[in-house]
């Protein structure tokens, strides 16, 4: 029977996710990839206890995530049922629902329907009474964005959910959401968008959205699933996410150009002149930005996990680091 590391909380950082009292950790741990049937149970397992060991209370799923879609909260609540449920309390447990996930016009977007159905289905899955966060995971242009925060509202007040966020919205839809659900008088708690050294979407308005209406900010892919580390530096490693057809967003080996790679290796001698893994550093860099409350970690091993928490002893930046990076990616 797994017992926690009675050490596990004094090694991590918690940060407050908006003018919330919730606190996550800042880094969290994702279930995106690595935790489907093509994954083997026990290597899972190891991971996850792996990052609760090193004070990471915050496990983010979603109902396609897989493959097959499912699959990932049908693990994760294997985990809970036979050995981690028991710190349940201890537990930030997230999912989330937008994406196709069953055929028919319910099983996608953002309809009250479809929303509701899902959560249900998710906390069946994982054998739960109710998660901590659920998210609207994309914008629906289709759907009034009244029904879909409706809904958002409709399964806290049915106590499926503590609290609600949204993913990949804009500057203007996260204003607008958040007006909404304030207006209903549930508070969103947190947004959830891509955001790393490579893609920066998020600082042409959005932040400045999340900091104005009083979210915090979650953020993933924040290594570029993997890009931003040493692992594509000499090609392709067999086993890899670029190497597997895994599909559901994952990356894909087109993704792996001499431009990039060309970049990847200026950051990475960046990152050995700080004492840290390229790895580490872009997480770093994500969270130097007091408005970021958290940053998910994926892993196919328990040890990517244990490098990822090493960040946190060097989150700083000097004024030339930074511009040095600014030269990288603009080269």
């Amino acid at each position: 029977m797994y017992s926690a590391n009675p050490d596990r909380y004094n090694g991590m950082q918690y940060r407050r996710a908006g003018k919330s009292g919730l606190k996550l950790p800042a880094l969290s741990f994702g279930l995106w990839h690595n935790f489907g049937e093509l994954d083997p149970y026990a290597k899972s397992k190891s991971i996850v206890f792996k990052a609760f060991d090193l004070g990471i209370t915050h496990f983010d799923l979603a109902n396609n995530y897989g493959p097959p879609p499912g699959a990932a909260e049908t693990n994760f609540g294997k985990i809970l049922k036979e050995e981690l449920g028991r710190y349940r309390d201890e537990l930030i447990i997230s999912t989330k629902a937008g994406w196709p996930m069953w055929p028919g016009p319910y099983g996608d977007l953002g309809s009250k329907k479809y929303l509701v159905a899902s959560l249900d289905q998710s906390l069946k899955r994982m054998g739960l009474d109710y998660v901590d966060i659920f998210y609207h995971h994309r914008p629906d242009p289709d759907t009034p964005m009244e029904e879909t925060m409706a809904a958002l509202d409709l399964l806290v007040r049915q106590g499926k959910a503590l609290y609600v966020g949204i993913s990949s919205y804009s500057a203007e839809e996260t204003r607008k959401a958040a007006k909404l659900l304030k207006e209903l008088g549930t508070p969103c708690l947190i947004h959830q968008p891509k955001y790393s050294m490579l893609d920066r979407w998020v600082e042409n308005g959005l932040l400045d959205a999340v900091e104005y209406t009083g979210m915090g900010c979650i953020t993933f892919s924040s290594l570029a699933q993997g890009l931003l580390t040493n692992k594509y530096l000499k090609g392709i490693p067999e086993g890899s996410r670029a190497a597997r057809p895994l599909g559901n967003g994952a990356i894909e080996a087109e993704q792996i150009t001499p431009e990039n790679i060309a970049k990847v290796k200026q950051l990475d001698e960046l990152a050995k002149e700080r004492g840290q893994s390229l790895a580490q550093m872009a997480y770093a860099w994500v969270l130097k930005d007091p408005r970021i409350t958290s940053v998910i970690v994926g892993a196919s091993q328990p040890e990517q996990v244990e490098d990822a928490v090493g960040c946190l002893k060097h989150l700083q930046f000097t004024a030339d680091e930074l511009q040095r990076i600014e030269d990288i990616l603009a080269s």
